[in-house]
C-alpha cells in the first residue's frame, strides 16, 4: 500500500466524483459531487457563522480509494475544525483507508496550532463510524444537528 491524501483538483475531481458507497450507506454521506460543489462555497451556520471546505481524495498508489473534506471557522468560540466528510469507496471498505483518512485528518489539524477542538457528525445509526470515531478519542456531546450525532476530540 502507497496511500497518500491529495487536494481534490481540476485533474483528479472527475475520478473523485465517481467514488461511491454501498446502496444501503447512501443515506450515511452525500456524494462526493455534492461536497466539491459545497466546497467552493463553503458553509454558512446560522448559530455558528462560515465554514471554510476544504476537499481531499484519498488514494493507494495512483487509484483513488476514498475522499475527505475538512472544515475550518477560526471566529467560532469552541469547535475551530470539523470532519465534513469520509467515505471509501464499496470496493475498497474494510481495508483500512477510513482510518487513514482520519488519522491523516487529525494529523493535518494537530498540526495547526489554531485548532484546538474538532467535531464531527454521523448518522445515529452508523455504527461503523461510531466505533471509528470513538476509537480515536471523540466523545459525543450530546448534541444532535440536522438529524446527526455530534462528537467533538479536544486536541490540545
Amino acid at each position: 500500500m502507497s496511500l497518500f491524501i491529495q487536494p481534490v483538483t481540476k485533474d483528479n475531481w472527475r475520478a473523485l466524483a465517481k467514488l461511491k458507497v454501498r446502496d444501503d450507506q447512501t443515506h450515511f454521506v452525500a456524494s462526493n459531487i455534492h461536497s466539491i460543489a459545497e466546497s467552493q462555497f463553503g458553509y454558512d451556520h446560522p448559530q455558528d457563522g462560515h465554514w471554510d471546505m476544504v476537499p481531499y481524495g484519498i488514494y493507494d498508489g495512483d487509484v483513488p480509494v476514498g475522499f475527505l473534506m475538512i472544515g475550518y471557522n477560526f471566529s467560532h468560540p469552541t469547535t475551530q475544525g470539523f470532519v465534513i466528510r469520509l467515505m471509501v469507496d464499496e470496493q475498497y471498505q474494510g481495508k483500512g483507508y477510513g482510518t487513514f483518512g482520519m488519522n491523516w485528518i487529525l494529523g493535518h489539524y494537530r498540526s495547526d496550532e489554531r485548532i484546538w477542538r474538532i467535531g464531527i457528525s454521523y448518522e445515529p445509526d452508523n455504527d461503523v463510524a461510531r466505533k471509528l470515531y470513538a476509537s480515536l478519542g471523540f466523545v459525543e456531546t450530546g448534541e444532535i444537528f440536522e438529524g446527526e450525532v455530534v462528537a467533538e476530540l479536544q486536541i490540545r
